[in-house]
């Protein structure tokens, strides 16, 4: 049974920083390409961040040049650097694997003054 395991999430003000983190516990984790998702309440989940095997990342065009995505595949671990928060950057944050459409409980991202 594959498990993701995200943290990190919590309160932030606006213009601050938070580091999520997703733990996997499979080492099929360096052979998948990972992602970041969020789904605010109601919203339809969003991509947010990808990133290939290789480290070449992508970014939805709302955090482009605010967040950056990356990936220990020694620790099967995967990143997200929030910096620059906006209001509407707050949603549950979940990792997923694309090799085997795995998915995390999520995280909280709160961003409030």
């Amino acid at each position: 049974q594959v498990q993701l395991v995200e943290s990190g999430g919590g309160l932030a003000q606006p213009g601050g920083s938070l580091r999520l983190s997703c733990a996997a516990s499979t080492n099929m984790f360096k052979n998948s390409g990972m992602n970041w998702y969020r789904q605010a309440r109601e919203n339809q989940r969003e991509f947010v961040a990808g990133i290939t095997t290789g480290g070449r990342p992508n970014y939805s065009s709302s955090v482009l040049g605010r967040f950056t995505i990356s990936r220990d595949n020694t620790k099967n671990m995967l990143y997200l650097q929030m910096d620059s928060l906006k209001p509407e950057d707050t949603a549950v944050y979940l990792c997923m694997m694309t090799r085997g459409n795995y998915w995390g409980q999520g995280t909280q991202v709160t961003v409030s003054a």
